[in-house]
């Protein structure tokens, strides 16, 4: 793996500093300094919150403990890694920087904060930066036409980045394993966090976003990260959606089971996942993504169907709203350095925004897809409470089986999940491959 991140990197690299140079000269500045970002402090505390480097810093070199550092490049010029190193006794000092890409940075280490300010070139400068914490000495403008160019182009991932990605979506597999087995051992929510934790090899602080992982009915919450200590009386269902992360890369999994004695579920589990696959197949080179999503509520209209769910067809399904109330997110997002990565609704390198489809609120991504883009495709479906009362107040309730939907209210719902490259061709689905090598 390291050899091939040494071969792929300064490609990667020289492909970063063009994009800076366009963006620079579009905003009229003449130096870029993008911030590792320090640590917010806890109200009233004198702790702080976990540090997290900022996704641009960790674009241009795979550093992701540099609280305080900056990197700061001028066009024409090697790249300045300003290194923060303080002299501490209370924590462990980030490491010097080493490895296959310390050679393209002139590197200067200093002993704090101000220190590494004092670095910084003078000049009319584009500084990408937390507004909060400040940072004396230097003012965060994020400039919206060098964010705009810069997010633009990082939608389309490099074949370093696309390395990083794969080994993120090995380490989430790995995990994703662990986690399965432990359900089937009968672990609590919280048991089983562990074992994905454990598998991963990376704290909560480390994962790309805090994992869910629900046990039965819980599968209903969206974002459920509850984690019960105890496990249920019986296990029906498991539906988790976890990550991990590769020099700042982020993978994005989610996998739903049953037991054996709920076959039942295991048959829609089953009609979901073809479903996906076909979703996934469609990645491709001039796909508009909200068409992507349109189709899919038709296809889980068509699930809702032939398991019984509904009586009406899934146009119907899908004109009402019957689809949205059992498939009430997006398909999907971006996926790179951000869990929800830049320029989902972006219209052009220059900015502007495209709507997202009437209807449909919550969907991530209103781009056509071009080759090198990474997005997840991750269809549900589910049986929430609330939304099934607001189901049952409209005309459309007497063609729903509510006794069936009822009983399948004990298993929460359904959530699949790959991280998909869209290529010139096939595209490349991160997700099963990883599984594939284990």
């Amino acid at each position: 793996m390291h050899d091939q991140l040494a071969r792929l990197y300064p490609h990667h690299l020289a492909s970063v500093r063009e994009r800076a140079d366009k963006a620079l000269a579009l905003g009229g500045f003449d130096h870029l300094l993008v911030a590792a970002g320090t640590p917010p402090r806890k109200f009233l505390d004198d702790q702080d919150y976990p540090f997290i480097a900022h996704p641009h810093f960790r674009h241009w070199l795979p550093l992701t403990d540099a609280p305080g550092s900056w990197i700061a490049y001028t066009p024409g010029s090697k790249p300045k890694l300003i290194f923060v190193q303080p002299r501490d006794y209370w924590h462990v000092v980030p490491e010097a920087p080493h490895g296959y890409w310390v050679e393209h940075f002139d590197i200067v280490i200093v002993r704090s904060a101000a220190e590494a300010v004092a670095q910084l070139p003078a000049g009319k400068r584009a500084v990408i930066a937390a507004a909060c914490p400040t940072v004396d000495g230097v003012e965060a403008n994020n400039p919206p036409t060098v964010l705009d160019y810069l997010h633009w182009h990082r939608s389309y991932k490099t074949p370093y980045e696309l390395a990083l990605m794969r080994e993120a979506s090995r380490i989430g597999t790995r995990a994703h394993r662990a986690a399965a087995a432990a359900f089937r051992a009968g672990e609590s929510e919280f048991g089983i966090h562990l074992a994905y934790l454990a598998a991963a090899k990376q704290i909560d602080a480390e994962l790309p976003y805090a994992s869910i992982v629900a046990l039965n009915e819980h599968g209903a919450v969206l974002h459920y990260t509850h984690f019960d200590r105890a496990p249920p009386a019986h296990h029906r269902s498991f539906l988790i959606d976890a990550g991990a992360s590769a020099a700042g890369y982020a993978s994005d999994i989610t996998r739903t089971y049953a037991t054996p004695q709920a076959a039942e579920f295991q048959a829609l589990i089953d009609s979901v996942d073809a479903a996906q696959q076909g979703f996934v197949a469609k990645v491709r080179a001039g796909q508009s993504y909200p068409e992507l999503h349109i189709h899919a509520h038709h296809v889980v209209a068509g699930v809702l169907r032939e398991h019984g769910f509904i009586r009406m067809s899934a146009e119907s399904a899908v004109e009402s709203g019957v689809s949205s109330a059992f498939f009430p997110h997006g398909l999907g997002h971006p996926i790179g350095l951000q869990v929800h990565d830049v320029a989902g609704f972006q219209q052009s390198e220059h900015g502007g925004s495209i709507a997202r489809p009437d209807g449909h609120p919550y969907l991530r991504m209103t781009r056509v897809l071009e080759a090198d883009m990474v997005v997840t495709i991750e269809p549900g479906l589910y049986f929430i409470d609330m939304l099934l009362a607001e189901l049952r107040d409209k005309p459309v309730a007497a063609d729903i089986d509510w006794a069936r939907v009822d009983h399948f209210r004990q298993y929460g719902g359904i959530r699949i999940e790959d991280d998909v490259v869209c290529t010139d061709g096939a595209p490349e689905n991160l997700t099963r491959d990883a599984f594939g090598m284990l």
